[in-house]
């Protein structure tokens, strides 16, 4: 792959206690897990992070796409929910579900677009 941008960010202190911040010092946030798997609550979840960055360059794809089609999203919305949970090894697993909204298309035309972009985004 011939990378356009590379984001990156450093997790300090204990992972999920600890603090996330990008290189470019535009993001520095304290981290807690949430009550539901031991912690305190409060706090920024790491996976409230994924599920906002997941959705936002889906979002952004998804407007690339409808462009090189010449359809007009402009009141369309991606919402992100991210889950952990046991993967019955020992281990966690990790999915992620998108929800896409664009109320000025007919549904099958949002969906064509919308899986247009999980395809891409699967290879």
């Amino acid at each position: 792959m011939n990378a356009l941008y590379t984001a990156e960010a450093l997790s300090t202190g204990l992972g999920r206690e600890g603090r996330a911040s990008t290189s470019d010092g535009t993001f520095n946030v304290p981290l807690a897990p949430p009550r539901e798997l031991g912690g305190l609550g409060g706090g920024t979840k790491p996976k409230q992070l994924f599920a906002a960055g997941f959705a936002a360059c889906f979002h952004s794809a998804l407007y690339a796409a409808a462009r090189g089609k010449k359809i007009n999203i402009e009141n369309s919305t991606v919402g992100g929910r991210m889950q952990i949970g046991n993967n019955n090894v020992g281990g966690f697993k990790l999915a992620v579900e998108l929800e896409v909204t664009s109320p000025d298309l007919p549904y099958e035309q949002a969906q064509e677009l919308a899986d247009v972009i999980a395809l891409v985004s699967n290879d």
